[in-house]
């Protein structure tokens, strides 16, 4: 008998099942970066290979905290009004940004991190692969699935969850499926870096808050570029309905909780997240005569993300073409050679060893590709020369 999975409540009205998404829980593994705490939030130190300070990757007007923008002598209508701290909107084939807001401000993700998540561990997993669910995947609180310990579920129906109701227990077995959550947590940096989102501090890979944990709307719209080009990413994001076996007789439906899917014309797909401190955080993608916009908002006013994107992305669509543009979205770093590829794997499994174990293997039926598997990666690609220190925003606290 097939039950329904939503847990939330419904957005605008308009779609069943759309639910709140994640709430508050605990912060995990240390990463390599500092962390330095002070009464107006946590200070992060990004840093990326060279000397270019990461706040002007992409164009020097993106380091600005203000909108920014080149409007024609005519033609072109202002930009809306919209009640987010940040924003990108970009040309996805050309990497052109046609406008943004606070392009580098260092915001809580929310769920849209689950994108950065699987973008790292499709090319890592079988579809057909087994996961064994662990009693930490289990556990994890709210907007879940219902992992049950002990039991084995497909790569493919977790990634289902993960992306149709942001399912926070799924991202957890995903990671695991590396071998250990350390190490996971450790592929999934890796991406970022290799992408040269280096705002992007993932601590939690469904986006649950942790202290220090931030993205920017620039690094979301790198991460967004890329799961754009796979195939494998659009499939199931974009699937409106699917079923999940919580058990050999317990099956649950899954309804996408993303509306732009089936009320803005030429959506694509994209991911909706939520916490007290993030606010409302969101990724849209969506096609119209052959182009291909991405929007990222971040530290949004709750319930008015999506018709926010939908609002920024008419006039990205009207404007594509006719402004100059901003900035640029720059492309991922070359693949680092197999060595430093070894050693980041060792220098992973290193730190989930000095960890305690915490996380138990996810089982061998679970085939791993070749991977990029900490900082010391992306470092080998050029060296750590740029240290960068910025406050964190939305610094309300965490609540259910």
């Amino acid at each position: 008998m097939l039950t329904n999975i939503n847990r939330g409540v419904a957005r605008n009205g308009a779609q069943a099942g759309l639910a709140i998404m994640t709430c508050c829980a605990a912060a995990v593994m240390a990463i390599p970066t500092a962390a330095l705490a002070s009464s107006a939030g946590s200070m992060l130190t990004a840093s990326r290979p060279g000397s270019i300070d990461p706040a002007e990757i992409g164009g020097t007007l993106l380091a600005r905290h203000g909108l920014v923008v080149h409007y024609p002598h005519r033609g072109v209508t202002p930009l809306p009004q919209v009640p987010a701290s940040a924003y990108v909107i970009a040309n996805a084939r050309t990497g052109a940004v046609l406008a943004a807001k606070d392009a580098h401000g260092l915001f809580p993700p929310a769920s849209t991190l689950k994108v950065l998540t699987a973008i790292t561990m499709l090319p890592r997993l079988r579809p057909d692969a087994t996961v064994l669910a662990t009693k930490r995947a289990a556990s994890v609180e709210p907007n879940i699935v219902g992992l049950i310990p002990g039991h084995r579920y497909a790569v493919r129906d977790l990634f289902r969850a993960l992306l149709l109701i942001s399912a926070n227990d799924a991202a957890v077995s995903l990671v695991q499926a590396s071998g250990s959550f350390a190490r996971g947590m450790a592929l999934v940096n890796a991406e970022a870096h290799h992408l040269q989102a280096y705002d992007v501090r993932a601590k939690q890979p469904n986006g649950l808050p942790a202290p220090g944990q931030v993205v920017s709307a620039y690094d979301l719209a790198l991460i967004a570029r890329k799961a754009l080009s796979m195939p494998a990413f659009m499939r199931y994001d974009s699937a409106l309905t699917a079923t999940f076996p919580i058990s050999r007789h317990t099956r649950v439906t899954l309804v996408n909780q993303n509306s732009l899917l089936t009320q803005y014309r030429g959506g694509l797909g994209g991911k909706i997240g939520w916490t007290v401190k993030a606010e409302a955080t969101y990724i849209g993608l969506a096609r119209r005569h052959g182009v291909t916009l991405i929007v990222t908002v971040l530290h949004a006013t709750p319930l008015t993300e999506i018709t926010s994107a939908e609002r920024l992305l008419n006039w990205g669509f009207a404007a594509d073409g006719r402004v100059t543009p901003v900035g640029m979205l720059v492309p991922p770093l070359p693949a680092p050679p197999p060595a430093a590829t070894r050693n980041a794997a060792r220098a992973a499994g290193q730190a989930s060893a000095v960890s305690g174990g915490r996380s138990r293997s996810a089982g061998s039926s679970v085939m791993l590709g070749a991977g990029v598997a900490a900082f010391v990666g992306a470092a080998a690609l050029g060296g750590l020369a740029w240290l960068r220190r910025r406050g964190v925003h939305g610094g309300r606290p965490a609540g259910g």
